[in-house]
């Protein structure tokens, strides 16, 4: 596809899915150009989500539903 093709194509489009359009360029150029085709990932930090969450004392404790079965 020539460029004066693919212009012609977003010329023709409505103005909200032009804007689409130009979002997906700047996701493409953010992925392939600006970086590595690799997605960057943040590092671990052990211990990130300490405090966040709270289990109770009888946790590992038989559930009253399961008796009739032990």
């Amino acid at each position: 596809m020539t460029e004066k093709a693919i212009l012609s194509e977003i010329h023709s489009l409505p103005e909200n899915l032009r804007l689409e359009v130009m979002q997906y360029i700047s996701f493409l150029k953010n992925k392939y150009v600006n970086g590595s085709d690799q997605p960057v990932q943040k590092k671990r930090v052990f211990g990130m989500a300490k405090g966040k969450y709270e289990m109770s004392d009888d946790f590992d404790e038989p559930l009253d539903e399961f008796k009739p079965y032990m």
